[in-house]
């Protein structure tokens, strides 16, 4: 099956928009092919700066989280300026990554250990019910 994506604006008007918003079209931009290069920056646009039901904020330390386990250093760096561009002090930077190694532990060591799904489901759920009566 072949499948053909059609640019809805020319390689021009989406550069015009990039250089807009971002001030300039950073390179990596220029690598993208012509017929993806307006669906990425859409993408980009609407999920990195857009106002979505995850605040900015938020959505840049789960990004700075994630690429610190990935490690990817482009996103990592990325997410971290984006991150402060939305108002994240360093110290809630640094809570989230290490929240990612503090969780990224646990799964190796459940996976690891191999751990009943099923009973540590059951017993989440009993956990779970027994915080809410509390409250």
């Amino acid at each position: 099956m072949t499948m053909t994506t059609t640019a809805t604006r020319s390689r021009a008007e989406v550069e015009t928009d990039i250089k807009e918003t971002l001030g300039l079209v950073p390179s990596f931009f220029s690598r993208i092919p012509d017929q993806f290069l307006d669906h990425e920056w859409s993408m980009m646009k609407e999920l990195e700066l857009g106002e979505t039901r995850i605040p900015n904020k938020y959505k840049e330390l789960i990004g700075v989280a994630v690429h610190g386990e990935t490690k990817c250093r482009y996103c990592t760096l990325f997410h971290q300026e984006a991150a402060k561009l939305f108002g994240a002090t360093d110290e809630e930077i640094q809570e989230a990554v290490h929240f990612a190694k503090f969780t990224v532990g646990w799964s190796v060591y459940l996976n690891g250990m191999r751990e009943d799904y099923e009973q540590f489901s059951s017993e989440l759920q009993q956990i779970s019910s027994y915080i809410q009566s509390k409250s």
